[in-house]
């Protein structure tokens, strides 16, 4: 058997995407590439703050002491430790957040959102939510946006099975 006849099995060909999939994989893919660098635009814009930095005062804003373990806030937003250790101490300066070392073995710390990051974020939030409504839901019908839940919800479960995604409290 020569390399070529090797090689040319079909069960070892790639499942290449037809017309219709490459088209949905490419509009897929073209909005979760401009989507956040629209949403940060927006936030850049309104209120100074990234669409990441909102995600975080955002998280810890629906705590009822609005005190998170950095390594939930990373998962929670999908980021690195070292990503949001930067980014704390960036809101740390700002005066949006505090960190304290948790007690004991390891190194474990909170994050704590100051009255004035609470106060960042709930200002923040009517026009975040303003832009969303603009370019995501109000830009499809009803059952459109029913059927991108259900999408999310199914790729995402195939990303991470465990289902600890932000959001988690979809009905």
């Amino acid at each position: 058997m020569s390399p070529e006849q090797a090689t040319s099995d079909p069960a070892d060909e790639p499942r290449w995407l037809t017309p219709a999939e490459r088209s949905a994989w490419l509009a897929m893919a073209a909005l979760t590439v401009k989507l956040p660098g629209s949403l940060d635009a927006q936030l850049q814009r309104d209120q100074g703050i990234s669409f990441f930095e909102y995600m975080v005062l955002s998280v810890l804003s629906e705590r009822a002491d609005r005190t998170l373990q950095m390594s939930f806030i990373a998962e929670a937003t999908s980021s690195s430790l070292s990503r949001l250790s930067h980014t704390a101490k960036r809101l740390e300066g700002q005066g949006l957040l505090r960190r304290e070392r948790i007690p004991g073995a390891g190194r474990r710390t909170n994050a704590i959102l100051t009255q004035a990051g609470y106060d960042k974020v709930v200002a923040a939030a009517p026009g975040h939510v303003e832009y969303v409504r603009q370019v995501l839901i109000d830009a499809v019908t009803p059952e459109q946006l029913a059927e991108l839940k259900t999408i999310g919800k199914t790729v995402l479960s195939r990303i991470d099975p465990t289902g600890n995604w932000p959001g988690t409290a979809w009905g």
